[in-house]
């Protein structure tokens, strides 16, 4: 009986003393003024651990938050950064292109020949003379093309209208036949007479009858007269 006694007496000793043990560590941790927490610390400052590594709550104050330890700030989420797209490259638009305006036509060029250097007076036939300044033109002409080439023979009023429209045919068709002669193709080129009806000279000049003086006074309305107009361009020959 004695023993059984002992026995109890001894094993309620130990109980309470290790109650005591732990309520005056909790005490001692709860007083602790150095620490404000809602948590149990030790005299030292660390939060009190159970066993299984969780803090002890002093059971007073907001209830612990889940996922905080032991009383810690929370701890911070990783936010999703949209990723910064890259700059888009706007092509840019094609430069305008200026409209292609076709260059102008040529003005039309006019070579005036004297019929008295290149013929014999009331003649058609080329003089010497004559074909070497004909043959200037020919080198103008040649490798050039034209929309139109155009020969017109002019006489003076001497002479009937019937006889100065012949002769003034004649002596454009003999340029024609000089400058085809030259490689001048002759489809490029139109040959004709106006005789006496556009005279240089004008009204009141050169008066009376015929004589050397107002021969040569009629001068300029003797003549040949070859135009181009149209298009240039670089050809051959033939």
């Amino acid at each position: 009986m004695t023993k059984t006694f002992t026995y109890k007496q001894t094993s309620l000793t130990l109980a309470c003393a290790l109650a005591l043990s732990l309520l005056s560590a909790t005490a001692g941790a709860q007083l602790n003024p150095a620490v404000q927490s809602d948590y149990v610390h030790d005299t030292r400052g660390p939060v009190v651990m159970s066993g299984y590594g969780l803090c002890w709550h002093s059971g007073t104050g907001p209830a612990p938050t889940p996922g905080v330890e032991c009383g810690g700030t929370p701890a911070p989420v990783a936010q999703l950064v949209q990723p910064v797209p890259p700059p888009a490259y706007v092509v840019p638009a094609p430069a305008p292109v200026a409209a292609l305006t076709p260059p102008p036509a040529p003005k039309p060029q006019k070579m005036s020949f004297s019929a008295d250097a290149l013929f014999a007076f009331d003649k058609s036939v080329l003089k010497p003379e004559g074909k070497v300044m004909l043959d200037d033109l020919a080198v103008q002409l040649n490798g050039t093309t034209y929309d139109v080439i155009s020969a017109t023979g002019h006489t003076d009023r001497f002479g009937s209208n019937e006889y100065n429209q012949k002769l003034s045919e004649r002596r454009a068709n003999a340029v024609k036949d000089y400058l085809v002669s030259k490689d001048i193709l002759a489809s490029r080129i139109d040959a004709e007479g106006k005789g006496e009806t556009q005279p240089i000279t004008k009204a009141g000049e050169c008066t009376g009858a015929k004589s050397a003086k107002v021969i040569a006074c009629l001068q300029p309305d003797r003549r040949v007269d070859v135009e181009m107009q149209g298009t240039k361009t670089i050809t051959s020959s033939r």
